[in-house]
């Protein structure tokens, strides 16, 4: 319980924290592109060292790379410590270290350079100058990469915040008119077939339990259609015959996490914008497929061939709304697609076979 609570505030001030991990490959590939860069922006506005173009370049990439990888080691083994003050304090102490790391590294190469051949036009005359000139580089540096940390962070914590509000009014939004007409429907089966009411009774209490989670629980996909599956056979109580369901989601990691409410929300519009627009009603497909890392959920239902007033507007607010989601939990590469043809609509949802940032 204990360690339960402790993790869960440490998800908590990670997801505050400006800093990024500097543990991770990526963040240190990304630094070594970063100091290569700089290297190259180096050899092209100072003046040569070596006489040769690619000799300066291979020196000071080293330095650099010198520099950067060993700031970047001493901020991940710092973080546990940074994680535990505010961003402010963070921000400063992140700034030293580097500092520190800088004219200390500084100071070692200037003397090797002085006691080898390398460079035999320097002397310790020029201590001070190399060593101020090293520190204003990386003074100036640290301060703009910080800097656009920070921003990066403050970003992020704008798109979660609309995020979880978009959950919030997603969970907010099933109609009114299919609660009024599935208590109509309950009341009319508790005398003629009680069980049914009973068992249309949990299913909606179940819908509702879920538009009352939290927006920033994950649910597995196995929940998801779960609660699809009653959201449909409450829609089946009151369609009858004119309703039909096709599954084929037997390919699909079940358990695996996904933002909540992305399935159903698009199962109500294929009812409310086609099945109902039909007098003889219409067959709803849901299929799922994973292919090379990623998964594929598509729901197909019949549409009218003309369009209703008043319906399609709430429909793309709805699908932009997880298609926002999708991406903000898997990346820019999620997604939602749409397609409509021969009477037919059809949803894709496409995202990637992996945990939710």
């Amino acid at each position: 319980m204990n360690d339960a609570a402790a993790n869960s505030r440490g998800i908590e001030q990670g997801d505050s924290f400006f800093l990024p991990s500097f543990c991770d490959v990526r963040l240190v590939f990304a630094v070594v592109i970063m100091a290569e860069l700089l290297a190259f922006v180096l050899v092209l506005v100072t003046p040569g060292l070596l006489g040769d173009r690619w000799s300066d370049l291979g020196v000071i990439s080293l330095f650099l790379q010198w520099i950067a990888l060993t700031s970047a080691a001493l901020l991940c083994l710092a973080r546990p410590l940074l994680l535990q003050l505010g961003n402010t304090a963070a921000v400063l102490i992140s700034y030293l270290l580097v500092l520190l790391v800088t004219a200390l590294l500084s100071e070692a190469a200037f003397w090797l350079m002085v006691h080898s051949t390398i460079l035999p036009s320097i002397d310790s005359a020029q201590h001070a100058v190399f060593l101020l000139r090293c520190l204003g580089v990386s003074a100036v540096i640290t301060a703009v990469t910080l800097r656009y940390l920070f921003v990066q962070h403050q970003w992020r914590q704008q798109l979660q915040a609309e995020a979880r509000a978009r959950v919030a009014a997603l969970q907010a939004r099933i109609r009114p008119h299919f609660l009024f007409n599935s208590m109509n429907t309950i009341a009319a089966l508790t005398r003629s077939d009680p069980d049914t009411a009973e068992e249309a009774i949990h299913d909606l209490s179940d819908l509702f339990r879920a538009s009352l989670d939290s927006a920033d629980e994950r649910a597995t996909l196995e929940a998801e259609i779960t609660l699809a599956r009653r959201y449909l056979n409450i829609e089946a109580l009151r369609l009858g015959e004119r309703l039909s369901v096709e599954w084929d989601m037997e390919a699909l990691p079940l358990d695996m996490k996904v933002p909540p409410l992305i399935l159903q929300p698009l199962l109500e519009n294929a009812i409310y914008h086609g099945i109902e627009s039909l007098a003889e009603g219409g067959t709803i497909r849901i299929s799922g497929e994973a292919d090379n890392g990623w998964i594929a959920i598509r729901v197909s239902n019949p549409v009218p061939g003309h369009a209703v007033a008043g319906r399609q507007q709430g429909n793309r607010i709805a699908q932009e709304n997880i298609r926002q989601r999708l991406q903000l939990a898997f990346g820019n590469r999620a997604g939602l697609e749409t397609r409509k043809r021969k009477g037919y609509y059809q949803v894709t949802l496409r995202f990637p076979v992996s945990q939710p940032t």
